[in-house]
């Protein structure tokens, strides 16, 4: 007898259930939600670590280096790394946890990868340039109908969709 994976939440309770961990992230700690703030914390952890007398020159660091805390321990970090187990307890509880490359009939994995690694990078520069990502920008943003929120959103689902319209044929 074979394991078959369960069904995907109901995308409208997930999208609900969202908005109430968004809801309590301002509730609980009195800001939004966003992940790209963890990715720039860890690095800037990395630089000060690594490179101590660089970070104490470069005028970026100073913020991080007056508080005398490592930014290793910023609640954002603790949420990407609670993201991560969560998502490895959701897909092994729903039997769906394993290592494989989703790809269209017509690319192959290292192509399939080296898009995913490219659109990554430049999704996590586009953050850092946008002073946040989809989650920090667009959803808190929305959350408290800033205007900068809402034209985050509209322009990650327009390029999206502009976008996908060149690409499409790696997956149809």
């Amino acid at each position: 007898m074979q394991n078959q994976p369960k069904p995907f939440m109901n995308p409208y309770l997930a999208g609900f259930l969202l908005g109430l961990v968004l809801l309590a992230s301002f509730v609980i700690v009195g800001r939004g939600l966003g992940a790209s703030g963890a990715a720039r914390d860890a690095m800037v952890a990395t630089v000060i670590n690594v490179a101590p007398d660089y970070a104490e020159k470069s005028p970026y660091y100073d913020v991080y280096l007056a508080t005398g805390e490592s930014p290793i321990r910023s609640w954002l970090v603790y949420l990407a790394i609670g993201v991560i187990i969560g998502g490895f307890i959701s897909g092994a509880s729903s039997n769906r946890l394993g290592f494989k490359m989703e790809r269209g009939p017509r690319i192959n994995v290292p192509t399939r990868a080296a898009f995913a690694l490219a659109g990554g990078l430049l999704f996590g520069l586009g953050a850092q340039f946008g002073r946040g990502c989809t989650s920090g920008a667009a959803l808190s943003g929305m959350a408290v109908l800033s205007t900068g929120g809402i034209l985050t959103m509209m322009m990650i689902f327009g390029s999206g969709y502009m976008i996908a319209y060149f690409f499409r044929r790696l997956w149809i």
